[in-house]
């Protein structure tokens, strides 16, 4: 997160001093050329920010820029008084005051993808601020190209007018709206959604909504996804056909929560999750984006929800080792839909000469007990897997890039691959090919091995019976598979790499704890049949949608009951 706060102040900075400059330079000297030049680059600094920080108020800078502006423009004119020119600044600066309001305005819209509705108003809203800047930057043209002021009028009137017309639908729908309720509800009441997904997270999350995707179209029924923010929208809407609903208020909700949906999904404990809980009417279940033994696997925040879908028993039980008391009808043992397409290796994995590694480093994480991130001390690692002969695909957490160590730790990493393999010709896999272009289940089936840091990636591979080693950042020792008891079946790496070579050669060669990670797979990913392994999670949903929301059964004194760890079909 250091990452975004850096490139918020970078944008900042250079926005606000581009516009100051040029201001400085039109209003006091007389280099009226250089001083719209400033001018131009302010416009494009002001664009950046506004792609670094949404919600960025520019308008102290773009008054600046368009008086420095115009100042510049009557100066290359030379012609005394303009009566034309002063229109224009008059209308251009009621655009710059307009512009604001009105993009906040259209901020508390819904928008919609994949549903037959058509809305100009929120998207030419949303589009305001860059159309005054490329409108400035005309001006700014027009000025160095000493052309009448009259065409400098002409462009401004014409953007105030579309300016004026969204301003005037957004007012119609805020004071006058449709007794038969908005476009958007009318057209979900017609799709009669049965369950929505809820979603909410930092930018860069959305392989959390897309992972579960395929298979929450499998249930086959009728859905919607609601989103919190807009950035996510394009990405989501491409990878579904079920509508896609941006909600930025809990107003906004009451018109996309239509009286057919009965369940509500979510996939991590976003806060503003309590906005959507608090329909009372809806089944809402938690479903997770991974199953880890990291702290945030086992947040109390899950008590809220009706029910707690998770992968194996193994998770039921990471919530009562951290203390944390959930009635025990909550949870639903559904396996890990996602791995079902991961290639399986019974019994010991047969040593290679030259074997393909997987190595998968986490992020930081929000906090410093969460932080298993081993790109410090990873350097050491890949050295002697390469050593060894091995290939290695590294596949880093996307939040990676937003820590600025993290992203230099990771650089050197793939400029290490990329001296090896062109040096030896292994294919070694790093960077976009196998964050974008490989899915990880691809990565997965492509290794012998894998090397990872404390997160969901170990349960996923662990479908594969291939063996692990796992990074000990914690530093804990003799204690460490008492805290992540994924550890126990794997291989430990010591924070120093102290033991780098013994860990290989049991990972590479002789993997003694081939039986032990059997029994493991089976407690943190179910017992489901290979074959039809994502029936699991989707007999679950089903059930959960048929069932409405039944009463729970009582607790058992002898912990979870049996109907509620195994679903019905």
């Amino acid at each position: 997160m250091r990452g975004d706060l850096v490139r918020k102040l970078a944008a900042r900075g250079l926005a606000t001093g581009l516009a100051v400059s040029a201001f400085l330079v039109l209003a006091l000297t007389g280099a009226t050329g250089w001083g719209l030049g400033l001018a131009v680059a302010a416009l494009a600094a002001a664009g950046w920010e506004r792609r670094v920080r949404p919600g960025a108020d520019n308008v102290a800078e773009t008054v600046l820029v368009a008086a420095g502006i115009l100042v510049g423009y009557a100066r290359r004119l030379d012609a005394g008084f303009d009566p034309v020119l002063a229109a224009t600044a008059l209308v251009l600066l009621g655009l710059v005051l307009l512009a604001g309001p009105v993009r906040e305005a259209a901020n508390l819209e819904v928008r919609t993808a994949n549903l037959p509705v058509r809305s100009w108003t929120p998207l030419v809203a949303a589009r305001l601020g860059d159309a005054l800047s490329v409108l400035l930057a005309v001006v700014a043209v027009a000025a160095v190209a000493t052309l009448p002021a009259g065409v400098a009028l002409a462009a401004v009137l014409l953007v105030g007018a579309a300016a004026g017309a969204v301003a005037l639908d957004l007012a119609r729908r805020r004071f006058r709206p449709s007794a038969g309720g908005s476009a958007v509800s009318r057209a979900l009441r017609r799709h009669q959604p049965e369950f929505l997904l809820h979603f909410s997270a930092p930018p860069g999350s959305e392989y959390q909504v897309t992972m579960w995707l395929p298979y929450l179209e499998r249930i086959g029924r009728p859905f919607l996804v609601m989103l919190r923010e807009p950035d996510f929208l394009p990405a989501v809407a491409a990878a579904t056909s079920a509508p896609v609903v941006y909600c930025p208020t809990t107003k906004a909700m009451d018109e996309a929560l239509v009286p057919s949906l009965r369940v509500a999904f979510y996939v991590n404990h976003g806060a503003k999750n309590s906005h959507c809980i608090r329909f009372t009417q809806l089944t809402h279940v938690q479903l997770h984006h991974g199953d880890s033994d990291k702290a945030p696997s086992a947040n109390p925040v899950s008590a809220i929800f009706d029910r707690i879908f998770v992968a194996g028993r193994a998770a039921i039980d990471r919530y009562a080792r951290a203390g944390v008391d959930i009635p025990a009808e909550k949870f639903v043992i559904v396996g890990r839909p996602q791995v079902e397409s991961i290639e399986v290796r019974p019994g010991q994995v047969p040593a290679r000469a030259n074997p393909t590694v997987l190595y998968t480093p986490t992020w930081t994480g929000h906090n410093a007990d969460a932080n298993y991130c081993s790109l410090p001390v990873a350097e050491a690692l890949l050295r002697r897997l390469l050593d060894r002969g091995a290939t290695v695909i590294l596949r880093a957490h996307p939040y990676t890039s937003q820590n600025p160590a993290s992203a230099r730790q990771l650089g050197r990493l793939t400029e290490l691959l990329a001296a090896d393999r062109s040096r030896t010709g292994r294919r070694h896999v790093f960077g976009a090919a196998a964050s974008r272009e490989l899915t990880l289940t691809e990565c997965v089936n492509r290794s012998d091995a894998l090397v990872s840091d404390v997160s969901g990636v170990i349960s996923d591979y662990l479908f594969s019976g291939k063996p692990y080693a796992v990074t000990d950042m914690v530093d804990s020792g003799d204690r460490f598979p008492e805290q992540f008891p994924l550890a126990g079946s794997g291989y430990v790496l010591r924070r120093d790499m102290s033991n780098v070579d013994e860990v290989l050669e049991r990972l590479l060669d002789s993997d003694p704890l081939a039986e032990t990670r059997w029994a493991t797979r089976s407690r943190y990913l179910g017992d489901f049949p290979a074959d039809s392994y994502a029936e699991g999670f989707l007999g679950a949903a089903r059930h959960e949608l048929d069932a409405g929301r039944p009463v729970p059964a009582p607790r058992t004194a002898g912990g979870p009951n049996p109907a509620a760890l195994s679903p019905t079909p």
